[in-house]
Parts: structure tokens; sequence; C-alpha cells
């Protein structure tokens, strides 16, 4: 599974929901903790939305968990704590190349970005 991040005005329902049909297919299966920003998804169309509620100190249940985006969290912050400090005008480019490398753990990225050169010359 991979990870889509994106910097948010806000976490209302109207925003979120914008982005999750931007770029989640409708039969895609959904993890999600209880924020109310999540709400109405399954009337949108996402049939397979499954809630784990943090508030009852639920963690994971028999239909959801949300280990994937935690995990990217925990290698996202132990990744940029090494920087002790980031400008705010380059934090969107540092949790980009975040995503990519946790989407790609698996990859040789230096082999990766080489391919991705060849193919999108930067001139």
């Amino acid at each position: 599974d991979n990870v889509y991040t994106e910097i948010v005005p806000d976490c209302s329902r109207a925003t979120l929901q914008g982005i999750i049909r931007g770029r989640v297919d409708l039969e895609s299966v959904i993890h999600s903790d209880g924020w109310r920003g999540y709400d109405g998804l399954v009337d949108l169309g996402y049939q397979k939305h499954f809630r784990v509620q943090h508030s009852h100190n639920e963690f994971s249940n028999k239909h959801s968990h949300i280990n994937g985006i935690e995990s990217f969290w925990s290698y996202a912050k132990t990744r940029l704590v090494r920087f002790r400090g980031l400008q705010k005008q380059t934090f969107y480019l540092h949790l980009k190349e975040c995503e990519f490398r946790f989407n790609h753990r698996q990859e040789n990225i230096y082999l990766l970005v080489l391919k991705l050169l060849r193919e999108n010359p930067l001139s």
C-alpha cells in the first residue's frame, strides 16, 4: 500500500473528502481513525471504510487498523528530526521525499532515481 501526503489548509470534512475523491478509487479499502472529517465517505460511494476509534483507546479491531500510516509517520519523523528543524518553505519537499522513500523502501533508491532521470531528463 502506498502513502500519499498533502499539506492541507484545514482538516474539515470538505477538504479531506475533496482530496480523497481526487486520489482514491471508489473500490479502495479505506482505513481511518474516528476523525469527524472522514464522516460521510460511505455516502460518497466508498463502501469499504473501516475505522478505529482512538478516543476509545482502540488502535485496531477485527476489521481495521491504521498501522500503515502510523509506520509512515514514525519513518518520516525519524528521518526529519535529523535536520533539527526545517524551513517552512522547504517542508513540503522534505515530506514528499519521505513519501517517495517510504513507498519505495524495498527498492534500491539510487538505481530507481537513475532510471527516473534517464526516462525524464532534467534538460
